[in-house]
């Protein structure tokens, strides 16, 4: 099994490592540099057309997206159930589902949005450059920042109730770490419960072992 990535394993490609350590599965991360552009090179695309990342070679089945990367490492090795909550207890499965989609259907658009706004002045003609970096700012106070700040607000509120996603430890709070952590990173935002939701995760056992794998490609 191997896990391709075309960035710093700081980013997405994260949640996969984190994953087959909590299974403790064997595994090989494949790194791939990405352009200049930030496009993929013609290796990754070789494995995925759209250049991808992360993707999960298990077998001879490729796999792209880390909500389905999960769910079926969950559903294919979690033989025991431990990091998906029973069906049976219906709003842990319905949070499960939920937070699963939600951090990159809802969340990480405002933050790759916003990121793509502060970098747009220092890539167009210098002449034109305070213009676009009046833009940039307008559209991120206007629209970005609010919506992202009732974001951040909701999910804070969820983890004032709550010390994980879905019931106990799962697979959704692997995938909102990496959200999270950027959010933790990047705002000056008082989020004391992400803060400490965040520190847990970083405590397993098999989060270390992680960041010690990944940290070779950093």
């Amino acid at each position: 099994m191997s896990v391709s990535q075309g960035e710093s394993p700081s980013f997405r490609s994260g949640r996969m490592s984190r994953a087959l350590e909590e299974l403790q599965l064997h595994y090989q991360i494949r790194f791939y540099k990405r352009q200049p552009n930030l496009s993929a090179p013609e290796e990754l695309k070789a494995i995925h057309p759209l250049g991808k990342s992360p993707v999960l070679q298990d077998e001879q089945q490729v796999l792209a997206e880390s909500a389905v990367i999960l769910d079926v490492l969950q559903q294919r090795y979690d033989q025991a159930g431990l990091f998906k909550p029973n069906p049976e207890i219906q709003d842990d499965a319905y949070q499960y589902l939920y937070w699963m989609h939600y951090a990159e259907g809802s969340l990480m658009p405002l933050l790759v949005f916003q990121l793509v706004m502060s970098n747009v002045p220092s890539r167009v003609p210098f002449l034109i450059r305070p213009i676009a970096k009046k833009v940039c700012e307008g559209v991120k106070a206007g629209f970005l920042q609010p919506r992202l700040k009732d974001h951040v607000a909701y999910i804070e509120s969820y983890l004032t109730e709550h010390e994980y996603f879905a019931g106990a430890f799962s697979f959704a709070d692997i995938q909102m770490s990496f959200p999270l952590q950027a959010i933790s990173k990047r705002t000056q935002l008082d989020i004391p419960h992400i803060r400490a939701f965040l520190a847990r995760i970083q405590q397993r056992d098999a989060f270390q072992r992680a960041q010690e794998t990944d940290g070779h490609y950093q």
